[in-house]
């Protein structure tokens, strides 16, 4: 999305949240940080001039995405969710859907388990209640401080992440069950498909519930949105 904007030579800025200490660089001008709330995101909205507003974050930024749709109704910035499908079974596929991070903690086995953590090191915390479990986290950032699961192994990197290299992941650390977002998207996929090709559950947490609000699933379809004549159409 935001090459496409660069490309175009549209006035545009890129917002990061801040969560990761060393962000990839994007060809726009960016901020990094939270706005405030839905008060601060509409002053730096109005303060900025912003006209268009395109919410690219992850498909569990429910917080982030519900401002945004309270901040344009208020400033009358025109909004669009830049918005990948979700993951669907396949055949292969072993899932167990729930609705949210508390209930897939309590769809673990009762018996000790290796798992594959796959969440992110926000949240954490509601596995509390499991801390029988050996759980491998894959993190971006080591993180400060303690960790709310006493039995945990922590593995440092980046992804977009090849299939075969989590299927050797797997194997190598024993892992039984896998505990993921439904992120869609092929950056975060591997997982499920290592999963898959070795035959292990997956607990699949189903994507929180949003504020009606247009949606596109490809960068094209936004840039036709936007209505630049050098982009219409592509």
């Amino acid at each position: 999305m935001a090459r496409a904007l660069a490309e175009a030579g549209l006035d545009a800025v890129f917002s990061y949240a801040g969560r990761t200490a060393d962000p990839v660089a994007q060809p726009l001008p960016q901020r990094v940080g939270g706005f405030g709330g839905v008060e601060g995101l509409v002053g730096y909205l109005r303060a900025e001039g912003i006209s268009h507003v395109i919410d690219a974050t992850h498909p569990f930024a429910a917080g982030m995405s519900a401002n945004a749709v309270a901040a344009c109704a208020e400033t009358g910035c025109a909004l669009i969710a830049l918005q990948r499908q979700p993951w669907v079974a396949g055949v292969q596929d072993r899932w167990t859907v729930v609705p949210d991070i508390a209930t897939a903690a309590g769809a673990l086995p009762v018996q000790t388990t290796r798992v594959f953590l796959a969440i992110g090191r926000q949240n954490l915390d509601l596995f509390g209640g499991a801390p029988q479990h050996h759980y491998l986290l894959r993190l971006v950032d080591a993180p400060q401080g303690p960790l709310p699961l006493p039995q945990t192994e922590i593995l440092l990197a980046r992804g977009p992440f090849a299939v075969e290299d989590d299927v050797a992941l797997m194997q190598q650390h024993g892992v039984q069950v896998v505990v993921a977002k439904n992120a869609g998207g092929t950056g975060a996929r591997a997982k499920i498909d290592a999963a898959a090709r070795l035959g292990l559950p997956v607990v699949m947490i189903d994507r929180p519930a949003l504020p009606d609000r247009r949606v596109s699933e490809t960068v094209q379809g936004v840039m036709a949105w936007l209505g630049h004549p050098a982009l219409r159409g592509v």
